[in-house]
């Protein structure tokens, strides 16, 4: 039985709540998907971006 309570977060995340992330524009989000510098998924005619693509690609400008 699950906790009413646990508020899930989202795997996947549209354009504009990658780019709320982080602090970008929404066309920032496709020139990077587009240039191969944020990784993304394809699901349908949608284009969706995953937490853990978007903490690797911050963790590489870290590392950079």
């Amino acid at each position: 039985m699950s906790d009413p309570r646990v508020e899930l977060q989202p795997l996947l995340l549209r354009s504009e709540d990658a780019a709320r992330v982080l602090g970008v524009s929404r066309s920032t989000v496709f020139d990077l998907i587009r240039s191969g510098r944020l990784r993304s998924v394809k699901i349908g005619h949608l284009r969706r971006v995953s937490a853990t693509a978007l903490a690797d690609f911050v963790a590489r400008l870290d590392a950079a």
